[in-house]
C-alpha cells in the first residue's frame, strides 16, 4: 500500500491513499521517469542506497536499479521531490495540467498516471487508479482481441489440418493398398521360396546321408588298412627287437660268462695262493700215512681249535671274511644307519656311512657296494661316491632288499659275498644264493674301531 500526504511536495494537504498496488504499466512509466531525473542529480542528492548506480547509463541503470528506484521514490520524499522538479522542467505543461486537476484528456493515461504518482497533486490516487483501470481494460480489449484473432488463426489451422488429414489420408489408403497388394505378391513369392528351399533341404539331407555313408565306408577301410599297418609294424618291430635282443643276449651272455668264468678262477688262484701263504705250505710231499687220524706231540687238539672259534657279533669275523680273495662286501645302506645312528637326517646317514666304508675299502682292499632304497628320496641326490664304493640307489618300484639279490645273483658261484644287513628275509634269500650274511651291527663295531 502506498501513501502519501500532500505536503510532502508542496500540494494540496488532504492526505490520500493509494490501496492497491501501481499498475504494471504505471510502474514502468515511473521507474522511467526516475531514471531520466538521475542524471540531473548530484551523488549527495541521491539516497544512500541509490549511489552505487551513479555512472550508470540510464539503460543499465533501468535494469539493475529499477527496483531500488521505485522504492526510493515510495519511501524517500526529498528523492521524489527532486525527481518532481525534473519532471516540471521536462514536462512543464503536463505537470501544470495536474496541479490545476484537468489532466490533457489526449495525454497517454499511463504518463498522466506515473507523472501524477511523482507530483502528487490533490486527486492524484484517483488519476493512478483510473489509468489502471484503462490499462486493465485496454489489456482486456488487446487480450480479447488478440484471442479473437488467435481463435481465427487457430480455426484456419484446424480447417487446413483436416484438409492436410483428408489428403493425408487418402494418400495412405492409396499406398495401403498398394502394400497389400505388394504384401501379397511377397507372401506368393515366399512360399514358393520356402517350398525351394525345403525341396533343397531334402536333397541336401539326401546327400548328406549318402556322404555319411561313403565317408563312413571309407573311414573303416582307412581304419583297417591302418590297423593292418600297425600290426605289421608291429610284428616287423617285435621281430628286430628279437633278432636285436638275440644278437645282443649272445654278445652279453658270452661277456658276461666269459667275466664270471675269469673273475672265478682269480678267485681260485688268489684263494689257492692266500691258502698257501697263509699255511705256508711247502711243496706237496703227502704221504699215505699222514691220512691217519692220530695227535702227535706239539700239534693242535680238537679242543684247542674249538677255542679259536669267534662270536657272530665280532668284527673279527668280518676282517677274516674281507681277507678272502676277491670279496666282494655288499652293504644296505639304511639298515645299518638306522640301527648305528637313526635320529640323523638321512642325508647325513649316507655321508656318515659312506665315508666309514671309504675307509675300510681302502684298508682291506676288497670291492665295496652301498645300495640305499630309491623309496627314501625326496629329491635327486647329488652325491660323489668316496674313494673304492660303489653307491647305489634302487629304482623306482624296486626295494633296496630286491637290488642286494640281484647283486648277489649277478655273482659267479664260489666268489665270497658278504652281505651286511640285519633283515631276516634278506638274509635267508642271499644264504640261499651262496653269500655270508653279516649282522649290521658287525660292521657298525668294525667301523668305530677304525
Amino acid at each position: 500500500m502506498v501513501e502519501s500526504t500532500g505536503g510532502e511536495a508542496g500540494e494540496g494537504g488532504a492526505a490520500e491513499v493509494l490501496d492497491r498496488p501501481l499498475p504494471e504499466g504505471v510502474r514502468r512509466r515511473v521507474v522511467q521517469i526516475a531514471s531520466d531525473g538521475f542524471g540531473g542529480l548530484t551523488v549527495g542528492e541521491l539516497p544512500a542506497q541509490l549511489r552505487q548506480y551513479a555512472r550508470f547509463t540510464p539503460t543499465r541503470r533501468m535494469k539493475f536499479a529499477g527496483n531500488a528506484m521505485a522504492a526510493a521514490l515510495e519511501s524517500d520524499p526529498l528523492f521524489r521531490q527532486r525527481i518532481g522538479e525534473r519532471l516540471r522542467d521536462a514536462q512543464p505543461e503536463l505537470a501544470a495540467a495536474l496541479e490545476a486537476s484537468s489532466p490533457p484528456p489526449a495525454a497517454d493515461p499511463l504518463d498522466v498516471a506515473a507523472a501524477a504518482y511523482v507530483l502528487r497533486p490533490v486527486g492524484w490516487v484517483k488519476l493512478v487508479a483510473a489509468a489502471g483501470e484503462d490499462a486493465e481494460r485496454a489489456d482486456a480489449e488487446r487480450a480479447d482481441d488478440e484471442t479473437r484473432a488467435e481463435l481465427e488463426r487457430l480455426r484456419a489451422d484446424l480447417a487446413e489440418a483436416r484438409a492436410h488429414t483428408r489428403t493425408e489420408a487418402e494418400r495412405l489408403r492409396s499406398e495401403l493398398d498398394a502394400a497389400k497388394r505388394e504384401v501379397a505378391s511377397v507372401e506368393r513369392k515366399l512360399r514358393a521360396a520356402l517350398s525351394d528351399v525345403k525341396r533343397g533341404e531334402a536333397a541336401v539331407r539326401k546327400a548328406k546321408v549318402e556322404t555319411d555313408a561313403v565317408r563312413a565306408e571309407g573311414q573303416a577301410q582307412v581304419s583297417a588298412a591302418e590297423s593292418e599297418s600297425r600290426r605289421l609294424k608291429s610284428r616287423l618291430g617285435e621281430a628286430e627287437s628279437a633278432l636285436e635282443s638275440s644278437r645282443r643276449a649272445a654278445r652279453e651272455g658270452r661277456s658276461i660268462e666269459d667275466m664270471r668264468v675269469r673273475l672265478l678262477l682269480d678267485t681260485v688262484l688268489d684263494a689257492a695262493q692266500g691258502l698257501r701263504r697263509e699255511l705256508a705250505l711247502p711243496p706237496v710231499s703227502s704221504r699215505p700215512a699222514d691220512s691217519v687220524d692220530a695227535v702227535e706231540p706239539g700239534r693242535m687238539t680238537p679242543k684247542d681249535i674249538a677255542a679259536r672259534a669267534l662270536h657272530e657279533h665280532d668284527p673279527a669275523i668280518l676282517d677274516q671274511l674281507l681277507a678272502l680273495p676277491q670279496a666282494h662286501l655288499v652293504v644296505d645302506g639304511y639298515n645299518v644307519t638306522k640301527t648305528g645312528y637313526p635320529t640323523m637326517p638321512l642325508e647325513k646317514q649316507r655321508l656318515r656311512l659312506l665315508g666309514s666304508l671309504s675307509q675300510l675299502a681302502a684298508q682291506t682292499g676288497a670291492e665295496v657296494t652301498c645300495v640305499f632304497d630309491g623309496a627314501e628320496l625326496a629329491a635327486p641326490v647329488l652325491l660323489a661316491p668316496p674313494r673304492g664304493v660303489r653307491v647305489l640307489f634302487s629304482k623306482p618300484g624296486v626295494t633296496a632288499d630286491e637290488l642286494i639279490r640281484q647283486l648277489v645273483r649277478a655273482e659267479p658261484s664260489g666268489r665270497p659275498v658278504i652281505v651286511v644287513s640285519t633283515d631276516r628275509e634278506v638274509a635267508d634269500g642271499i644264504a640261499k644264493a651262496g653269500a655270508r650274511p653279516v649282522a649290521s651291527v658287525v660292521l657298525l663295531k668294525r667301523l668305530s674301531h677304525g
